[in-house]
């Protein structure tokens, strides 16, 4: 049990939490000044661009020195012993951010990224890692309140999760946007989120055993470690909608990091195209355009505009005419495309190395041209319309929209890789004429970016942590791949969560399309989030939906509550339900099929609800921020609530493709919950759940 349990106060009674509080004060009054001495700084550069950067180094300095005084600045303690191997005795505390004190700038706490904090997550009594005792501490409202020790040399004292404090901390109620788990952070957790920068890995995540906080916590650790190299490379948060971007937006920051890029699939290729979404399709054509056997049918359709030289290449300057031989110039191009450029570098070589032909001929007339004259000559009117008659420039967005409107464009170059059927599903898309008014869809997006990569390299960021990636077609995968060419990867998901039908079925085929066949699959089945009872339940569905993995454990000592109710009036018991759970602590998620959010919306705000419409910008409840969140079942994939009011499952699986896909949403939906779910029915629920 937690030693020393006190009221929150600044002066507890109990000495140790009162000597550990003077600590904290000292703490919190050291990084005021930490603060106060960064905004005093004057960014004085020897240029102007270079003040601006040391501008921009300040902010960002003082934006990861503030405080909140709700958070604890240390949550645990090492207390380092010369006779277990360590330099010599030593006390640190572990927090968040290092804090320096005023005398000799000793550390008065270590960031949990540190290597000395290192034995604070993976320590045991069989390998004490030079460190006697670990310390835990508990916080209410930034307040110390307990503390708990664990004699690593002796083995006495709770460890894991069965520190009633690091179980009090799992079981908290989840209000508002994702919180860190800094303080949590299991050894098989810790493994993955210090794996070195130049190792990708990938994370198959049960729900509830903290995969996207991992992914989180490892961006954090890698910007901490490779601050230098990322700093200019930078790294890049992949997730499924902005409604998640906006949940998890709060926890790097927290931790102190403010550098890294959060996006979702659609808003990456929309900046990188500058073209927008305005159109869905059949989930059997957006499966055909996110197979990846389109990436080979765009390369074509790209390369395919190279043409033979019809005639010689003729150069007037002054008083002669130079002429480049049309079987010379193919030379050139075969040359060029042996190399393996990318399109758009072997149409600027090209105009080069016609250049250099013709000065090769002014030499041999007894010239001297220096570059100057190569370069002029590769500027002229004469070659740079060769150029384009034998290696023309492309528009990405316009070959795509030719290449889903003409039949002739599309048979060269799909042939062997479509059949006719596919060619004939792909030219009824008809999106448009022009790329600025076409209605571009999701998978359009992703050819047109393919595209640009053939003709130009996309630029690689050093690091990209990619969540829920099960859901992302071949095409997709390639994209977001792309971005991180010379880079690492954080890859998170659950196969049995995969929601989309065009997803990848298997973690080796998804690396390869990522460009990351290397990548380490680890699986996580031990669940911190959902209460047993609740995902004892949602696994019945694991035999059909993804009969390989390893079913999920809870290890929280609550079991949760689970109540399944059939009722003739679904409206009525979902509001009842709703009720119940606002007499309770926590957040309530009333998860509902897609049709149902108007209806279920009306009936909330003529009960009075206040709730917020997930999805949508504005406030719909009275409250300021209310503790309801009504949530399409499309949207509430990497959410968590403390209490869920699912409506309806056999609707929310009827609603999908096929079933499997169907009932890989409904185990989405079920496992939403921290405390309790309540499933409301009339229909019959799917079989695999009776």
């Amino acid at each position: 049990m937690p030693a020393g349990q006190t009221a929150p106060t600044d002066h507890p009674p109990d000495p140790v939490l009162r000597a550990e509080q003077d600590h904290l004060l000292e703490s919190r009054a050291a990084l005021g000044r930490m603060r106060t001495t960064t905004a005093g700084l004057t960014a004085q550069g020897a240029d102007r661009l270079a003040t601006e950067h040391l501008k921009q180094v300040l902010h960002r300095r003082m934006l990861s020195l503030q405080d909140d005084p709700a958070v604890p600045l240390f949550f645990g303690r090492l207390d380092y012993a010369a006779d277990l191997g360590a330099e010599h005795d030593e006390t640190l505390y572990v927090g968040r951010r290092h804090i320096t004190g005023e005398a000799g700038g000793e550390p008065l706490v270590i960031d949990w990224r540190a290597g000395m904090a290192l034995p604070f997550y993976r320590a045991r009594p069989a390998d004490p890692m030079h460190v006697r005792r670990r310390r835990r501490f508990g916080f209410s409202t930034g307040a110390l309140t307990a503390y708990e020790d664990e004699d690593l040399a002796g083995g006495a004292g709770a460890s894991g999760t069965g520190s009633a404090i690091l179980q009090a901390e799992i079981e908290r109620p989840r209000t508002g946007p994702m919180r860190d788990i800094v303080a949590t952070i299991q050894p098989e957790q810790d493994v993955i989120v210090r794996a070195g920068l130049d190792s990708s890995v990938c994370v198959q995540g049960a729900p509830g055993t903290g995969k996207t906080a991992v992914g989180l916590h490892r961006a954090a650790f890698l910007l901490y470690a490779y601050r230098e190299q990322l700093g200019r490379s930078g790294v890049l948060v992949v997730g499924p909608n902005a409604s998640f971007l906006s949940y998890i937006g709060d926890v790097l920051p927290a931790l102190g990091e403010i550098d890294a890029a959060q996006a979702t699939v659609e808003s990456m290729l929309a900046d990188a195209t500058g073209l927008v979404v305005r159109a869905t399709e059949s989930a059997a054509r957006a499966r055909l355009k996110g197979d990846a056997r389109l990436a080979e049918v765009v390369r074509r359709a790209a390369w395919g505009h190279l043409a033979p030289a019809s005639g010689t290449l003729v150069l007037p300057r002054g008083i002669h005419q130079w002429r480049v031989p049309a079987y010379l110039a193919d030379e050139v191009v075969a040359e060029l495309r042996a190399r393996g450029v990318r399109y758009e570098a072997g149409r600027a070589m090209l105009a080069q190395r016609l250049a250099h032909q013709v000065l090769l001929r002014m030499e041999a007339a007894g010239d001297s041209p220096d570059d100057r004259v190569q370069g002029a000559v590769a500027r002229s009117r004469e070659v740079k319309a060769y150029v384009s008659s034998l290696w023309p420039a492309l528009d990405p967005a316009k070959l795509v929209l030719r290449l889903l409107t003409d039949a002739d464009l599309l048979a060269a170059a799909a042939d062997g890789l479509l059949s006719a059927e596919e060619q004939a599903e792909l030219l009824a898309s008809r999106p448009g004429k022009t790329p600025r008014t076409a209605r571009w869809t999701l998978a359009d997006l992703a050819l047109v970016d393919e595209v640009t990569d053939v003709l130009s390299r996309t630029p690689s960021l050093g690091h990209v942590v990619l969540d829920e990636a099960q859901d992302l077609s071949p095409m997709m995968l390639r994209a977001v791949g792309r971005r991180a060419s010379t880079g690492s990867m954080t890859v998170l998901g659950d196969l049995a969560q995969a929601t989309t039908p065009w997803a990848v079925g298997a973690w080796d085929d998804a690396l390869a399309h990522l460009g990351q066949p290397e990548a380490v699959v680890t699986e996580l089945v031990e669940g911190f989030r959902v209460p047993g009872l609740v995902i004892d339940y949602a696994a019945r569905l694991l035999p059909v939906i993804a009969p390989t993995l390893t079913p999920p454990r809870s290890v929280r000592h609550s079991a949760g509550e689970l109540d399944l109710r059939r009722t003739d009036d679904p409206l009525a018991g979902l509001l009842a339900a709703v009720q119940a759970d606002l007499a309770q602590e926590g957040t309530v998620g009333v998860v509902v099929p897609d049709a149902r959010i108007a209806e279920v919306a009306a009936a909330l705000g003529t009960s009075g609800v206040a709730y917020d419409l997930l999805g949508e910008a504005g406030d719909f409840g009275t409250d300021a921020a209310p503790r309801v969140d009504l949530v399409p079942a499309t949207l509430v994939k990497g959410l968590e609530f403390d209490h869920v009011v699912l409506l309806e499952p056999a609707e929310l699986v009827a609603a999908e493709a096929d079933e499997v896909t169907g009932l890989r949403r409904l185990y989405v939906c079920l496992t939403r919950a921290v405390t309790s779910l309540v499933v409301v029915h009339t229909h019959d629920l799917p079989g695999a759940l009776d």
